[in-house]
Formats: structure tokens, sequence, C-alpha cells
């Protein structure tokens, strides 16, 4: 049985920006555990599972920047792309008060097959897609849950998260923040400092210029919404990188 770790939209479109969705869906490939992690489904439908929302303001955004998209096709919990292959977290067995059944007996065979099933394959097509051309710019897309289980709410709207090659995210704060309407994180609600994230792998590594967003996902529930923040970011996008010149 054959499986496609990832989707691509837009290989030939001709614009610099590669935009990534490495949490896009929750599915569980059927050849992992007959299919099945052992959690009901309303876990399945949680952030745990995946990035709420964050697949199609992908698609869309990539679309409005005429540039390719990938996306992921396995949830986060059979293996997390965007953790480096020596991370301990690349394979949760508990998240967010959750315990993931089929990941609690897992042993060193069934994670070297879930690397080559999902991850190295992924991530080959990432690279693949970033080094067509030689000016390339990174946005990683990504979605936050409102509030974890016992801790205080998350109040920014949208975040942007940069390492340290800082150029392209501290210039997209600054034009996000010129929005009267948003509450933005800079750096929030997770540091953009992790070694081994598909950034640092496909970007920092290759002197790309890179961000990450982090949209709230109850903002982008909807098809409509999704749209929405797209054709909002777009342009956005497109005045920070005119900004900093590259």
């Amino acid at each position: 049985m054959s499986f496609d770790a990832y989707q691509v939209h837009g290989a030939d479109r001709p614009g610099r920006f590669l935009i990534t969705c490495d949490h896009a869906s929750n599915a569980v490939p059927p050849m992992i555990a007959d299919g099945d992690l052992g959690l009901p489904e309303r876990e399945m439908q949680r952030h745990i599972a995946y990035d709420v929302g964050a697949a199609e303001l992908t698609r869309r955004l990539a679309e409005r920047l005429d540039s390719p998209a990938i996306l992921s096709t396995f949830s986060r919990l059979v293996i997390d792309p965007n953790r480096g292959e020596d991370d301990p977290t690349l394979l949760m067995q508990l998240y967010d008060g959750t315990v993931i059944p089929g990941n609690r007996h897992m042993d060193a065979a069934e994670r070297e097959r879930r690397l080559d099933l999902c991850y190295r394959p992924y991530h080959d097509a990432v690279e693949q897609l970033a080094a067509r051309r030689d000016d390339t710019v990174y946005v990683a897309v990504h979605s936050f849950t409102p509030r974890l289980n016992g801790r205080a709410m998350r109040p920014w709207q949208v975040g942007v998260l940069y390492g340290y090659d800082a150029r392209l995210g501290r210039a997209l704060i600054d034009r996000l923040r010129e929005e009267p309407d948003l509450f933005v994180g800079e750096n929030e609600p997770y540091s953009g400092e992790l070694k081994g994230d598909s950034v640092d792998r496909h970007a920092l590594r290759h002197g790309r210029p890179n961000a990450l967003i982090e949209v709230r996902h109850d903002l982008i529930e909807t098809e409509a919404d999704q749209h929405a923040w797209a054709d909002r970011l777009a342009p956005i996008l497109e005045d920070a990188l005119r900004r900093i010149q590259l």
C-alpha cells in the first residue's frame, strides 16, 4: 500500500515565496496502527492532532502570492515534521493532557518506519521546492489553540516567530502592528528558536529569508475566515519583504 506524505499546490507558480504547512492534516495513514492511534474522534479534531484551519489558509495564501505550497498529509501525532529527528517530542505520548495510546509502546523500529514513511519524504519534497529558486522566501503557516488545558487564555490573534535570522520576521511584525485591530505576538505563543524544526532545516541553514506565522485557530475555523485571513496576509507579506529590500 502506497502513501503520499505531502501535497503540493502550484508547483509551477513563479513567485519566490514557498508556503508550507507542517501540521495540515489529522489523518493517520492506514499502515500506521491500522489507521487508529486509539483516540476518540473528538480528540483527533483538536489542535493536538493538527493545526485547525491552517491547511486552507496555506493553499489560499500561496495562490494569492502566486507561489507554491506544500502541506503534510499525516497527523503530528503520527510523527511531528516540525521537530528534528533527535527531538524528544518527535513522537508524542502525552499532549495537552491527552495520552496517545498508539504511541505508548513505541520502539526504535516503529520510529524508523514512521520517519521513512512520513517525515523524510515530506522534508525531501520541501527542500526540493525551496531549492527551485536561489531567492526563495520561506513562510511556514501554523495555527494555535486559544487556550491550553489549565493555562491562561492566549490574547494574540496572530503571532510571528523567528530565529537568529530575524530580517523578515521583524519586518512582518512591524507591518502587522500597523493594523489597528490586531494584537500581534512576537515569538508568541512559542519561541522561534527550535533547533531542527522546519524553518531551521529549510531556511536558516540556507540563509533564506523566513517567518513562521501562527494564527489563533478560533479565527480561521471556517473556509470564509481562512480565505479572509489569507487575502489579508498576502499583501502584508509582500509589503514586509519590500521593506527589507531582499
